[in-house]
């Protein structure tokens, strides 16, 4: 089965990039993860369709962002972590610490090698 033909509306949302046959379209593998724990936490009823529509709207207008929607997926991601933390379910500076810590992990990862979180000279 498809993400697209799972039961959940957010294979609908607001300018999801799409292919000609309608699958989502993720530039990257951590756009596909984002994408499918988002699915996963609304289908857990954490968050309603109504409310990641209203959340992912906004953060998709927010001055600064990308005219051509290169930047989909990050406005994804920051909708999630938004409403994540509204409700409670995360902390805003535990994600902050861990996007820093993701980064310097992708900065000292060779050329080629996956990005594992351990790679983070900090941790």
């Amino acid at each position: 089965m498809s993400l697209c033909e799972t039961a959940s509306p957010l294979a609908r949302s607001p300018e999801l990039p799409k292919s000609a046959d309608g699958e989502p379209v993720f530039p990257e593998p951590w756009a596909a993860a984002a994408f499918a724990m988002t699915v996963h936490l609304h289908e857990r009823s954490l968050f309603t369709w109504s409310e990641w529509a209203e959340t992912l709207s906004v953060e998709l207008r927010t001055p600064g962002r990308a005219i051509d929607g290169s930047d989909y997926f990050d406005c994804w991601v920051a909708a999630l972590s938004s409403l994540l933390v509204s409700k409670g379910i995360a902390d805003a500076g535990a994600i902050h610490l861990l996007q820093e810590s993701w980064q310097r992990a992708a900065e000292a990862t060779p050329h080629g090698k996956p990005i594992e979180l351990s790679n983070d000279p900090l941790r």
